[in-house]
């Protein structure tokens, strides 16, 4: 079990170039410190009305605006009708093509390479088409096979590295894995062709805790949380690569 370090004071030291990677920082408190090029990176900032201040700020709508002001399309992902979902998704599709695109107009090693120990690009394609399978293909469609081995994590090594130990079958080529990948891209839009408002509020089970029941629409907009968290990802390391 990780050691907590919950409730403890800091004074007078020095945490220059620490790195926290899934640590729980929620309601942590920073006073008269020296923060100068300090990063922050969460997916989860925005959820549930979250709140970050800086010197007395809420910056989060902030971020969240630049965000959307960067990512032409991403401020769709909240959509609540069929119709609006469509053009989400379509959206985000819009964007990955284009930053595949750019990906393979770089050195052909780009695709494969990490950036600080993150997924390259080929492995987050790998990643969104498990995040297809289980929140469309099991949790909503009730696939009885809804896994691509190509996606599926390793059951018997690190599933929290963000390193090739997580996938179950070994490297594949980006060409390989897009091949799955554009089927299942297909699946989703399919499925938000015929989709109804009646069917958006079907309760679903949660595919990481079954008993815990989920809509439609939140399972849909999971998948679109997803794309558009790991689309700013690999753009972020694509232009290190670049920078290179």
């Amino acid at each position: 079990m990780s050691e907590s370090m919950s409730g403890r004071t800091y004074r007078s030291r020095s945490l220059r170039e620490t790195r926290f990677v899934e640590c729980d920082l929620s309601r942590v408190v920073i006073r008269g410190s020296d923060v100068a090029g300090m990063e922050i990176d969460s997916p989860w900032l925005l959820e549930g009305g979250s709140q970050l201040f800086v010197n007395g700020v809420d910056v989060a709508p902030l971020v969240d605006a630049e965000l959307n002001a960067r990512f032409p399309g991403r401020e769709l992902r909240t959509a609540q009708d069929p119709a609006g979902l469509q053009a989400a998704y379509a959206a985000v599709e819009a964007a990955w093509a284009a930053t595949l695109a750019h990906a393979r107009s770089m050195p052909a090693e780009a695709v494969d390479a990490s950036v600080d120990g993150e997924w390259s690009l080929t492995q987050t394609m790998r990643h969104l088409i498990l995040a297809t399978d289980l929140w469309l293909g099991q949790a909503v469609l009730g696939l009885a096979q809804p896994f691509d081995p190509i996606g599926l994590p390793n059951e018997d090594g690190d599933s929290e590295a963000f390193d090739r130990s997580f996938f179950a079958t070994a490297s594949p080529s980006l060409d390989e894995v897009m091949a799955v990948r554009i089927t299942r891209q297909q699946l989703v839009r399919d499925y938000l062709a015929r989709v109804t408002a009646a069917d958006l509020a079907v309760p679903r089970p949660n595919p990481h805790a079954p008993a815990h029941q989920e809509t439609t629409l939140s399972c849909i907009g999971t998948i679109l949380e997803e794309e558009w968290e790991h689309h700013r990802y690999v753009v972020r390391d694509l232009d290190a690569l670049a920078a290179r």
